[in-house]
């Protein structure tokens, strides 16, 4: 007899939920259907804005933090990461992320040591990316372009820690916006000089060419510092848009509740 263990019929039928999501993903782009089955294309897509608004319409004004993954714990990334979102649960903002390991997790990790809100947005993958235990909310997406949408629409700035493909969509993404004025010129801060110079340099080589302007350069902030980010924060975030964090007002006949952050663990 094999003794390799079998998974369960519990992880066997997530599995299976999580395929059909990815197969029905993969569709969306095949071209027209029939009529019904757009219309139930645009209830899931709904669906799945309802889901993230009505969970995040109480985190308060956040800070999102982009990255890796893959992001080893206790590798300087990670490390840089937990004290970047200490840092900015300190300046009264709450950590929002992807939800997932790595750079997420350190980020969530460090806002709730530092006793701040700490948030996620996770993405329903084939093989599960769990949300990291440092989360005092999370809701799980379907879709990509709705994560990425609520990643932004709750945020005041935004962190760029070194990372892959993701990141790097969700730095453009973020640029985009404030470069055509869907956003106001909140900043993005990249951090890791040495890791990201070669897309710096890119940069540099879009304005040569001139498909960006160099004034678009100055919508990025690189530092390896984080008391430079902080204070660059301060300054693009907080002092010309009079930014005070606060919670709105819940209504709890309507099944809702304000965020509180949970306790930081002892030492």
């Amino acid at each position: 007899m094999n003794d390799v263990e079998r998974p369960s019929k519990e992880e066997m039928k997530a599995e299976t939920a999580s395929i059909t999501v990815l197969q029905r993903e993969r569709g969306f782009l095949d071209g027209p259907k029939s009529r019904s089955e757009e219309f139930m294309t645009l209830f899931r897509v709904v669906v799945d804005f309802l889901r993230g608004f009505r969970t995040l319409h109480f985190v308060g004004p956040c800070v999102t933090v982009f990255g890796s993954a893959r992001t080893p714990v206790g590798s300087k990334y990670y490390e840089l990461a937990r004290e970047m979102g200490a840092a900015v649960a300190r300046l009264g903002f709450t950590v929002m992320t992807g939800g997932g390991p790595g750079i997420m997790e350190a980020a969530n990790r460090g806002a709730r040591e530092a006793g701040g809100c700490s948030i996620g947005c996770n993405i329903k993958l084939p093989h599960e990316q769990a949300p990291n235990p440092y989360l005092d909310r999370e809701v799980t997406m379907h879709y990509f372009f709705v994560r990425k949408t609520l990643l932004i629409k709750y945020s005041y700035a935004f962190i760029v820690m070194p990372g892959g493909a993701g990141t790097l969509d969700e730095l453009f993404e973020a640029l985009t916006l404030i470069q055509t004025g869907k956003l106001k010129n909140f900043p993005v801060v990249v951090m890791g000089v040495e890791y990201w110079k070669h897309q710096i340099e890119m940069l540099g080589t879009m304005v040569k060419e001139g498909t960006i302007s160099p004034t678009d350069l100055d919508l990025i902030y690189v530092t390896d510092s984080v008391e430079e980010a902080i204070a660059h924060i301060r300054e693009r975030a907080i002092k010309p848009f009079g930014l005070k964090p606060k919670m709105p007002k819940s209504w709890p006949w309507l099944g809702e509740r304000a965020l509180r952050a949970s306790t930081p663990p002892t030492r």
